[in-house]
């Protein structure tokens, strides 16, 4: 039987082309707030890092209704280092909304999340938004949509998937974009028409996939997933199961049922198929297990979820300063939290390192990683963490690597020094397309190539240089990359740094710290654009005489220091330096802190001793 009264949808789509605006869009027109209601922008974005940073990290679920036809749509991430987001909610929704912004149009995301639906038959509505852009090129839009379904080898269904053009930010849409929209209804209209309604066993024994799972603090661990067939009741007694591990069967029993209503969870006493429900009482329960009838258990398969590309190690702070700004500092702190976190975020894959004191941390990519360690330093967590580095595998024999398809939208005429750094990281060119004034790029690159890239081309765009990239496949090893040409500006001596010493050491470079930080010998205060590492004495006094005094010290004028984020810090790193985090600093250190055995150090790899 269908469940007529609902429909289950996923917004996805490339970062930044408007899928929590449009969610905002459906939830005002959509009887979730009241009239004069005050309602603040992105109101699912509810995460503190994704306020400040303006995206989305993690899959969000709510609902709306439309004559009396409820809607539970799923928000999804746009970047691609949250890809595994998108990729295990897709099996809790019978279609998705592809959102394609009207000037960009489908960018490398795009490609990603619609071939994972159409892989598993999801119906589509492809909603082209921004309409409103001056700089709108809605009809080749369309063009390249069609395009890029025939790419992916849609079928003909798929390939009539309706049309909607819409402005999500002032909350129209039209079917017609020669005409000017007055609300969200052909949005409506068409989810309704063309997004089919779940189906399954109303009478059936209860089955239920867990997509996602988080954590309340009053009712403990929370999983959400679709009921398949069947119905569920609170207090029912259930077998959980997993379809790639049979051992894995435990006895459970429902204790709290909630289903989505707006932007709140609301308790019930039973559901049946179709729903999204959120299910309390099952403390064992993970990500793509299946919630069975107690007499008939049967775990539904789950979607594999591709495999991460990038590893760090993380381990525990050793520094001279270790211990006086975290909370949780001991190996045993920074292992619960790192397996703990892999449970919830199947792309993230931890396992223990060399020594008891380091973990290997495998991600989707440099921001999802970064993401990990500005949550654990938010939460009182103490440790430090190395050069990210690109996953080796070995293919008929071969040593290959990670392959990222790059986009690059820059100004003309920065063309030329775009094209000589790519060649520098062994970029290969494989399409060129003039868009006005601006040059849209596109190469194959190993990932390794990507590190530190971004800063640089904002620098040599003047800020205005757009950069996209997604994993493409593994090709054979590329050869060496210089990643840095740049060195860095080493502390000679622990202290307080002065502005005697700081106004000396700024004839060498750029420093990241100003008068009255403590460092360490051996602690990394600045960027040597030159290319060698020199060691500086930033904590120097002027020393005094009767010739001298301090107040002379009032005419150096000191040059404002470079302020470097989490990913900055993270993509300045070289192979002998590690990052060190706590709840309220970052520094970069040599892991030999010592100058002299840091020298020797040196002198055996140039001999090949090491």
């Amino acid at each position: 039987m269908k469940n007529e009264n609902i429909r289950n949808i996923a917004i996805i789509a490339h970062v930044d082309h408007g899928k929590t605006s449009l969610v905002d869009a459906l939830l005002k027109q959509g009887s979730v707030f009241r009239d004069n209601q005050a309602v603040e922008d992105r109101v699912m974005d509810s995460n503190a890092i994704e306020k400040e940073r303006g995206i989305t990290i993690l899959s969000k679920n709510c609902s709306c209704i439309y004559n009396d036809v409820k809607i539970n749509v799923v928000d999804t991430p746009g970047h691609a280092d949250f890809g595994g987001e998108v990729e295990r909610v897709l099996k809790m929704v019978d279609g998705v909304i592809l959102v394609v912004d009207a000037y960009e149009g489908p960018m490398p995301q795009t490609r990603f999340v619609l071939e994972r639906a159409l892989a598993l038959k999801l119906k589509v509505v492809v909603v082209v938004n921004k309409i409103d852009r001056p700089d709108a090129r809605i009809s080749e839009v369309i063009d390249e949509v069609l395009e890029l379904f025939l790419d992916l080898d849609a079928d003909e269904e798929q390939l009539n998937s309706p049309f909607v053009f819409a402005s999500a930010r002032n909350g129209i849409a039209t079917k017609d974009y020669n005409q000017t929209g007055t609300d969200m209804k052909p949005l409506f209209e068409t989810i309704i028409e063309h997004i089919p309604a779940p189906e399954g066993d109303n009478e059936g024994a209860s089955q239920v996939l867990i997509s996602s799972a988080e954590h309340n603090d009053y009712v403990g661990k929370l999983a959400v997933g679709k009921i398949s067939r069947g119905s569920l009741k609170v207090g029912q007694s259930v077998m959980l199961c997993n379809y790639h591990d049979e051992s894995k069967k435990t006895r459970s029993k429902i204790v709290s049922l909630f289903v989505f209503e707006g932007l709140k969870k609301v308790p019930v006493e039973s559901a049946t198929i179709g729903e999204i429900v959120c299910i309390a009482g099952l403390e064992n329960v993970g990500i793509g297990d299946t919630i069975c009838d107690f007499n008939n258990p049967e775990p539904i398969e789950f979607v594999k979820i591709a495999e991460p590309s990038v590893e760090m190690t993380f381990m525990v702070n050793d520094s001279p300063f270790a211990g006086k700004e975290g909370k949780f500092v001991t190996s045993r702190h920074l292992r619960d939290r790192l397996y703990k976190e892999a449970v919830k975020d199947l792309s993230l894959k931890v396992s223990d390192g060399e020594t008891a004191e380091q973990f290997k941390v495998c991600g989707r990519g440099e921001m999802h990683l970064s993401i990990l360690i500005e949550n654990m330093r938010r939460d009182g967590y103490e440790f430090q963490v190395s050069m990210p580095k690109v996953l080796i595998k070995t293919i008929d024999g071969k040593k290959c690597e990670p392959i990222d398809r790059l986009f690059l939208d820059v100004p003309e005429d920065c063309t030329g020094v775009v094209m000589q750094k790519m060649g520098v990281r062994k970029g290969e060119l494989v399409g060129m397309n003039p868009h006005g004034s601006r040059m849209k790029m596109e190469f194959l690159i190993p990932s390794r190539g990507l590190f530190g890239f971004k800063s640089e081309l904002l620098t040599d765009t003047k800020g205005e240089g757009v950069i996209n990239s997604v994993f493409e496949r593994y090709e054979p090893w590329k050869g060496e990359i210089n990643r840095r040409e740049y060195g860095s500006l080493i502390a000679h001596e622990s202290g307080d740094s002065i502005v005697y010493g700081l106004f000396n050491a700024q004839e060498r470079g750029d420093l990241f710290i100003g008068a009255g930080v403590p460092v360490y010998a051996g602690m990394v205060v600045g960027q040597n654009p030159k290319g060698d590492d020199i060691v500086v004495n930033v904590c120097k006094r002027k020393h005094l005489s009767n010739c001298r005094s301090s107040g002379a010290d009032e005419a150096l004028r000191l040059i404002p220091p470079k302020r470097l984020s989490l990913e900055d810090a993270i993509e300045f790193l070289a192979d002998d330096e590690i990052l060190e985090v706590t709840p309220k600093s970052m520094r970069i250190r040599k892991i030999i802190l010592d100058h002299n055995l840091r020298l020797r150090e040196r002198g055996k790899i140039m001999r090949g001793e090491i």
